[in-house]
């Protein structure tokens, strides 16, 4: 019988006792031991597994005393880190372990993030009850342990502020003195009360909170053993780490660990092959490979998971666009907002399989994120939208979107912003609109043109003609789509197949036909013909006379980069 796939599950233990497929990591551990830094901080893109090996840590090190009776070694057998019997005996089970994430540490302003920070911290206190009746801890101790774990009536933590700066120094401290071994401490997602702190304008607050509780956990802290952190961005040490020695930071350009996060191509071929997909590993690697960590390339581990899962569910479902619905992409948007017209073309040169050079900054505060382009390139890299396609040459770097899923994103958030810069000026993009109206094809071909100027070009040869032409599609239905009273329909069977766009002005009782066709080599007007014949032949006027629409119009429109020729196919007049 095949083991589940463990999708959204990010918890070893679930993993290893529930029949989940597991893609081993536990390499990692044998790593970190060997070369153990006081702090350890991985960063890397959102999914790659962060949260699991963290979970992976927590249940290798975690003393199986009082709050883990489970026997935690049995979770490793037959992993790559039992072959290490002398690490395992020194260190499985010898350590407490205080394990937080910080995701959920933010609020719409400070006192409310303050007040979830309170709650995570506050809540892993909880898990060490058998605090309160230690005899290796005094009873001022004891009372300290208990003004963590302190609740108003309504669930609240009540533990003051200036206890929340050290509540995570004072936890191990008291776990060390009552075990007797100091702690192993792992904070995940360490980034996130910062970036939704800027984002809503308490950043200078939390900034300075997070500084200090830090600073006190790791910097002055005789009681930890020590820590490893993760997050997406590497925030600046002068920023929340002033001062920490022994602090070692594995970026995406590093090449330590770099097997540890994300999946390698022999992990997914032999997935795919336990599953019995491997037919499909071409696609896979097309779509969600290409990210380049130190110098190994890996897949991103959610896209493979939660394909092979819908391949379980429907064998011939095709690959699609799971990373980008796990979160926002806020920093695309972001930079096309901000970018000039050449940081706009280079963005097309990427889309079209290009690469570009760019200096990349990785160590950032949140304010660099919009003091130019040049610091929202390094964050587009960090973040995973970007990776580098080949080693770096002194101060910048050879970079390119990684597979056909990110390319996606791009495409989409050009046509979000696209579509923003559009409808700001109403006036323009209703007399554009109303040409299709009055069959004038000087006005539309002018008019779309203009707009084609203002956005990208999907000339790339290894993209096919029907995505390019799906481009072009895309960008007329986004200014379609502003028009009140107008019945928008997109590849609506019609005749005797699919019309690429149909409109009903059901007050006019007008009908519009347009078909698009990308004009290989720039020959627009066979391109025009072979959609207006398309219209003719395959009979799409038929669902619009059905619907009582006595005007039909036609319209063949050829693209080609960021040009168009439109030929109108005449008007039917019942």
């Amino acid at each position: 019988m095949q083991t589940r796939l463990p999708m959204g599950i990010e918890n070893f233990k679930r993993i290893r006792t529930e029949g989940y497929y597991y893609v081993d990591k536990t390499g990692l551990i044998r790593d970190l031991l060997q070369n153990q830094a006081y702090v350890s901080l991985f960063t890397r893109p959102r999914r790659f597994g962060k949260t699991l090996n963290m979970s992976m840590l927590k249940y290798f090190f975690e003393i199986e005393s009082d709050i883990m009776p489970f026997n935690n070694a049995t979770l490793f057998d037959g992993l790559e880190i039992a072959k290490e019997s002398e690490l395992c005996e020194k260190n499985m089970g010898r350590f407490p372990v205080i394990s937080i994430t910080l995701k959920g540490a933010t609020g719409v302003n400070f006192e409310e993030a303050r007040g979830m920070l309170r709650h995570i911290i506050g809540n892993e206190a909880m898990r060490f009850q058998f605090l309160l009746q230690s005899v290796r801890l005094t009873e001022m101790e004891r009372r300290r342990y208990e003004a963590l774990i302190s609740i108003d009536k309504r669930g609240a933590y009540t533990m003051s502020d200036e206890l929340l700066k050290s509540s995570l120094q004072t936890l191990s401290q008291l776990l060390h003195k009552h075990y007797g071994q100091s702690v192993v401490m792992l904070i995940d997602e360490y980034d996130v009360p910062l970036d939704k702190a800027y984002q809503s304008g308490y950043y200078d607050s939390m900034v300075e909170l997070i500084r200090v509780l830090f600073g006190n956990a790791f910097k002055t802290n005789d009681s930890l053993h020590f820590a490893v952190l993760t997050g997406c961005l590497r925030i600046s040490k002068e920023s929340i780490f002033t001062g920490l020695n022994n602090f070692n930071v594995y970026t995406v350009k590093d090449v330590q660990y770099n097997e540890y996060f994300g999946f390698t191509d022999t992990e997914v071929r032999q997935m795919l092959e336990y599953y019995g997909f491997k037919d499909q590993y071409d696609a896979v690697r097309e779509w969600y490979d290409g990210y380049r960590f130190g110098e190994l390339n890996v897949y991103c581990p959610w896209d493979v998971v939660s394909y092979c899962h819908a391949l379980k569910m429907e064998p011939s479902t095709e690959p699609q666009n799971y990373w980008v619905n796990t979160s926002s992409n806020d920093i695309i948007r972001r930079f096309l907002s901000r970018a000039k017209t050449a940081d706009r073309n280079e963005i097309e040169q990427l889309i079209n399989g290009n690469s570009i050079r760019k200096r990349i900054h990785q160590e950032l505060t949140y304010r660099d994120l919009d003091s130019g382009p040049d610091n929202l390139w390094s964050i587009l890299f960090t973040t995973g939208y970007l990776t580098q396609c080949s080693a770096q040459t002194g101060d910048e770097m050879e970079l390119v979107i990684p597979n056909r899923e990110i390319r996606w994103i791009f495409i989409q958030q050009f046509r979000e912003w696209f579509r923003w810069e559009t409808i700001r000026n109403t006036e323009k993009l209703e007399s554009f609109c109303k040409a299709f109206q009055e069959n004038d094809t000087d006005a539309i071909e002018e008019g779309f043109n203009a707009y084609l100027k203002k956005t990208i070009s999907i000339r790339d040869s290894n993209t096919r003609k029907a995505m390019k032409e799906n481009f072009y599609h895309g960008i007329l239905l986004g200014l379609f789509a502003n028009m009140d009273g107008w019945d928008v329909q997109s590849n609506a069977e019609s005749g005797d197949g699919y019309s690429d766009i149909s409109v009903e002005i059901e007050d006019q009782e007008m009908g519009i036909i347009i078909e698009l066709k990308y004009a290989e080599k720039a020959a627009f007007d066979a391109a025009c013909q072979e959609a207006l014949d398309q219209i003719n032949d395959r009979n799409y006027a038929e669902r619009l006379i059905d619907d009582g629409m006595t005007t039909i119009r036609r319209y063949g429109i050829a693209c080609y980069k960021r040009r168009c020729k439109v030929i109108s196919g005449g008007t039917d007049e019942k």
